[in-house]
């Protein structure tokens, strides 16, 4: 108790003396709102009309809390953790994006709590060229209207999903309380360039070093390979009622020591305890209800990800094709994800919204069987401010395929969960 008191006093310090340099102006150039005005953003927008008039400090942040209602069952020769009904761990961001010079800023974000962390600790950051002005003024004008570069030990941008999911906190953007089962989502040292065309389409190169914790150490000569990231898409906005949304996104590695890209979130599950052993502690356990293929080396991932909306009615989709090996394995696996979100927003601003979601990943494990994972979501929720979301979840989740005698076989979680959010 004394840890968490002292830090909370010196996150609350941290968030007053930043304020203190903190300039009015909480609207940066190029930067997606962490409030209701960033849902359906996917990469930060690209406005060439500057703004910039000296060093602009934004401190922001967001906390979460659930109230959680579920049960689960098994086939019972594995007992599972007793459960019942209560508030979980609420969550706590704190984000500071500096306008460092025109077309130049730098995002950090720290997780002050999340359920694997009782300290807060550095999610990642980035630094972000939309000008060349700060080297020489007008340098490369023509090019850099259309490109953005971004380095940094930072969340790679692979895939749509990851702009839909919570981030510890930051649970405005997605209209459910939780993340798809086969989380892709991962935080490495690299860099992203990106084009974008008026017509709307674009395109993203990237590389990184495919290691989520960083270190030096060689014992065989090498300290790890590299991993290529790649997106293709088109994003209009084709009339008042209409916009169209089509990208493919590519993660490929050779020869990483051990890749993260399914486990990187340390901020852990929504569904606390959820298809885990007696035993089980809520930092030790904290990605239940989700899938972890247990690729680690030589991954090739491949995501689709259509998005319409038309009104208040859009569409998300997510079709995912990966396969990889852990380090032991002489062979790859295969391993593919597929989810459709339907969500009708109403009232003034959108201000409420009402949808579903179903999820399904089949997958080939290491022991050889063949296994099924389904989620069903009903969600409805309401923003009280734009910076106020409350959301309630109904949520289904079964396993087909694993042994009568793991603690999986013939599982199934279900059950009500309420969310409460706060993002700035």
């Amino acid at each position: 108790m004394k840890s968490i008191f002292k830090n909370a006093i010196l996150g609350a310090a941290l968030l007053a003396g930043l304020s203190f340099y903190a300039q009015n102006n909480r609207d940066l150039d190029n930067y997606r709102q962490p409030d209701q005005r960033g849902v359906n953003v996917f990469e930060d927008p690209k406005d060439t009309i500057s703004t910039f008039d000296g060093l602009n400090v934004r401190v922001g942040g967001a906390f979460a809390l659930q109230f959680q209602a579920l049960d689960h069952e098994n086939s019972g020769a594995v007992p599972l953790k007793e459960i019942g009904s209560n508030f979980n761990l609420a969550t706590a961001n704190l984000d500071v994006d500096v306008a460092l010079a025109d077309g130049v800023r730098m995002h950090l974000r720290t997780y002050l709590s999340s359920r694997h962390h009782p300290e807060p600790y550095v999610k990642g950051g980035y630094f972000q060229i939309d000008k060349l002005d700060f080297i020489s003024e007008g340098l490369l004008s023509d090019l850099m209207k259309h490109t953005t570069i971004r380095i940094g030990h930072m969340e790679n941008n692979y895939g749509d999903a990851h702009f839909r999911r919570t981030d510890n906190a930051q649970a405005i953007y997605n209209p459910f309380v939780g993340n798809l089962i086969m989380d892709a989502f991962t935080t490495e040292i690299g860099a992203e360039a990106y084009y974008r065309c008026d017509s709307g389409l674009f395109g993203m190169v990237g590389f990184s070093n495919g290691k989520l914790n960083q270190d030096v150490q060689s014992s065989d000569g090498t300290t790890g390979g590299a991993a290529f990231l790649a997106k293709l898409g088109y994003d209009k906005q084709l009339n008042d009622d209409l916009r169209v949304r089509l990208s493919g996104s590519l993660y490929n590695t050779g020869f990483v020591k051990n890749n993260y890209l399914y486990t990187a979130d340390r901020a852990g599950s929504r569904y606390y305890f959820v298809m885990e052993g007696v035993d089980a502690t809520a930092k030790g356990n904290f990605r239940s209800g989700r899938f972890d293929p247990g690729f680690r080396n030589k991954i090739t991932a491949v995501m689709i990800n259509p998005f319409v909306k038309y009104q208040g009615l859009e569409f998300f989709g997510t079709i995912e094709m990966t396969n990889g090996r852990a380090l032991a394995e002489a062979d790859r696996r295969n391993t593919n994800q597929y989810a459709g979100e339907l969500i009708y927003r109403f009232g003034q601003n959108e201000n409420f919204y009402v949808g579903g979601r179903y999820n399904l990943v089949d997958a080939e494990l290491a022991s050889g069987e063949d296994v099924e994972i389904d989620r069903f979501n009903i969600s409805a929720g309401w923003f009280m401010t734009k910076n106020i979301l409350l959301k309630a979840e109904y949520v289904n989740q079964t396993y087909d395929g694993y042994a009568t005698d793991s603690i999986l076989g013939e599982g199934k979680f279900n059950g009500a969960m309420l969310e409460a959010v706060i993002s700035f």
